[in-house]
Formats: C-alpha cells, structure tokens, sequence
C-alpha cells in the first residue's frame, strides 16, 4: 500500500504557546532532499531547533522542531514540502535514481515606476516574498527628480504569472503597499537570450574581490563583524558503523545553519543515513550525521575527508560575505552567498538586506543583483549603492554590523 499525498508531510501543532511545531516528512529518498526541505523552511522564515532523520536509501522519515510567527502561513508550507518530495511511485521502480530534472522556471519582468521614499525597496521585496516571487535579478536606479525605476526579473512558485488574474493580483498588492507613489506598472515574460543576460552583472574589481572574499576563502570573518564563534568542532569517525562515516559537528547557531550543512554535502554527492541535530542554550548547536558517498561507501580516503571538513567549517564560519567598500567617491555595500550547484541561490537575502538598511534608516540609491565565478564557484552577489544625498550619517562598521545580524538571525 502506498502513503495519501497529505501524510507526506504533517505539521503538528504546539502544545503550548512559544513551543515548537513538530513537522514530520516521510516520503522516498533522493540525495539532496534535506538541503530541499531546508531551503523551503528558510524561505518560509522558520526556525529549526531540532531534527531526527532517518533513511535506508530508499524511503526517509525526517522529524523538524521548528518556530514559526504569527504570520506563518502553515498549510502553505505544507504543501511547498509535499512538493519538494519526490512521489512515491519513484521508489518502486528501477527508475527510482533516474528522475527527470525539473523545468527551468520561466521568468517574468516587473517592471514598475514611482516615488522614491524610505524603506520603498524592502516593502516591494516583502510584497514579492509574500507572494511567492522569487527575485533572480533586480536593477534599481533613482532619478534626480526624486523617482525609482525598478526592474526585476522574477520567477513564480506558483506557476501562474503568466495569467491576467495572477498579474493583477501582484499589481494590486504593490499598489496597496505603495498607494499614490506607484506612477506605472507592468509584467512580461522574457525570452531565453533576455534569461541568460540576466544573470550576469559587472564584474567586482580585482581590489574589491580581495576585500570581501579574502585571500584565502577560510579566512576569518572580518574582525568589524560580530564574530561566529571560532570554536567549531567537526570530526570524522569510520570506526563506530561498519557502513557510515559519522561527522560530528558543535558550533554556534546561526540562520539557515542546516541548511549550510546540508547544501555543502549534496554538492559534494553526499548522503545522510541518520542524524540529529540539537541545539543549546547560547546558541550553541550539536550535530550528528551518518553518512556515506553516492556509491554507497564510507569517506575513508583523507584527501576528502580534509576537503569536506574545510568546506563545511567554511560555511559554517562564513555562510555569506558582507562587506561596505568605496566605489569612486561613492559607498557601496556588498553580499555574497554561494550558488548551490544546482543552480538555486540562499533565499531571502535581498529581503534581510533591505530590511536591515530600513531599520538602520540607510537609503538606497541603486541595486544590482547578479552571479560571478569566484575561485571556481559561483557566487550571488548583490551590490547595493547607498544614498548620500546628506552625507551617510551611519558609520560603514554599523552598517555592516546591522546587515550581517540581519543574515545571521542575530538581530
């Protein structure tokens, strides 16, 4: 007998108020499934306090502790996870590891003109988070007579943008939060060659890439920054399971920190038999993970080992790069998060930046988002122009403080 589609994922209620939900998932395995589910959780603005997985290669059953708002809107999430889980016709048959890629997303143009004020840019995004747009690109400009024209090249999770109904319900939603501001307003879908375009963006200077990456991609945050603890622990041990090599993790918590784990190890082709994840008072989390290579094996030979623990001590270090740097006689800020290698970026970035230069009452002049090869990865890279017009009143450091709280879940 199969699973019903609505037992794949079931989200139980907290007992109490300020309790975690328990949000369960069983459904067929596939490597990679946990950094999906995670992106989604974070997408959906949730924090994971623990976690229980459980998998024989063929089927899982994975159990998260998380803690949502007020505004969380569960039944959504529900079927967002349902989604991302592969059906369960795919573990009944040879086909079961031969699972066709999904259709690339088509993207739409949003393309809108109106007053400037503050915190205009963080509303729109907010809106568009809300409904479920996704933002691949996004050019700003603002005009000398005080007027913002904002391009963004967006996706639609729910697939129906192409649609009258859809669009006018996305244009009366910037209308509500803009009111009179908004002068114009249009959407179109754009062509493959308009695609590709889109997703490139100028290159960061030489100077600058040494700034914000560092010579050496493990160094240490900077030291302006609210440091990750340093402390991180990560072991490898191939001598207490005859079939998994046991990764155990400590370290400080931060936002989307499982979901850090996880995307390294499905670029790395890694599968996770069993884990647990806890966390501590302090912030403080422990993590242990079963795992074995995508030919069913341990990690034994040192060379990987040591290539696998220093990629995740990196993302667990530094999960994004942020940096305010001088362009001519202009202040720049800088964010950087890497691409996973399936092509998705960390969601909600453009979001918390915005959110942290509203809440620090910092203007946005211009914004660019794009994707650069940097030492052999690709990074999302978001270059946002801050307005000077009555001089920057916020010190650069406070700057960079406020928006790597933001991304780190620190705020």
């Amino acid at each position: 007998m199969g699973i019903l589609y609505d037992d794949v994922v079931i989200i139980k209620p907290s007992e109490k108020e300020g309790e975690p939900r328990v949000l369960t998932v069983n459904c067929p395995d596939k490597t990679g499934l946990g950094c999906d589910l995670c992106r989604i959780i974070l997408f959906f603005g949730l924090s994971i306090v623990r976690v229980d997985v459980s998998t024989d290669g063929k089927w899982c059953y994975i159990v998260f502790w998380v803690i949502g708002k007020s505004t969380t809107r569960w039944s959504l999430l529900q079927d967002r996870l349902s989604e991302a889980c592969p059906s369960c016709s795919s573990a009944s048959g040879f086909s079961y590891f031969q699972l066709q890629p999904p259709k690339p997303p088509d993207v739409f143009l949003l393309k809108f003109c109106c007053y400037d004020r503050k915190g205009l840019l963080h509303d729109v995004t907010e809106v568009l988070c809300e409904l479920e747009l996704t933002i691949k690109k996004v050019k700003i400009s603002t005009t000398p007579d005080g007027r913002v024209m904002d391009l963004f090249f967006i996706t639609d999770t729910r697939e129906l943008l192409h649609t009258k109904k859809r669009q006018e319900d996305t244009h009366n939603h910037l209308k509500t939060v803009l009111g009179d501001a908004m002068i114009s307003c249009d959407i179109s879908m754009v062509g493959s060659e308009i695609t590709a375009c889109s997703q490139t963006s100028t290159l960061l200077p030489s100077a600058i890439t040494r700034e914000i990456f560092g010579s050496n991609f493990e160094d240490e945050p900077p030291s302006g920054l609210p440091q990750v603890s340093g402390n991180i622990s990560i072991t490898m041990d191939n001598s207490l399971s005859p079939a998994h090599t046991l990764v155990q993790i400590v370290c400080q918590d931060h936002k989307g920190l499982l979901y850090d784990m996880m995307r390294t190890l499905k670029d790395y082709n890694i599968k996770i038999s069993y884990g647990r994840l806890t966390t501590k008072p302090r912030r403080n989390c422990e993590v242990d993970l079963f795992i074995m290579q995508a030919d069913g094996k341990k990690v034994v030979d040192p060379y990987k080992q040591n290539a696998l623990c220093s990629r995740l001590r990196m993302e667990l270090l530094r999960p994004l790069r942020v940096a305010v740097v001088s362009r001519g006689p202009d202040t720049e800020l800088l964010v950087a998060n890497p691409v996973e290698l399936s092509g998705k970026g960390r969601p909600l970035v453009f979001f918390d930046i915005t959110h942290a230069l509203k809440m620090l009452n910092v203007c946005i002049f211009s914004a660019e988002i794009g994707r650069q090869m940097i030492a052999d990865r690709e990074w999302e890279v978001y270059r946002i122009l801050l307005d000077e017009g009555d001089g920057l009143l916020v010190p650069r450091n406070k700057i960079e403080e406020g928006v790597w709280k933001m991304l780190m879940g620190w705020e």
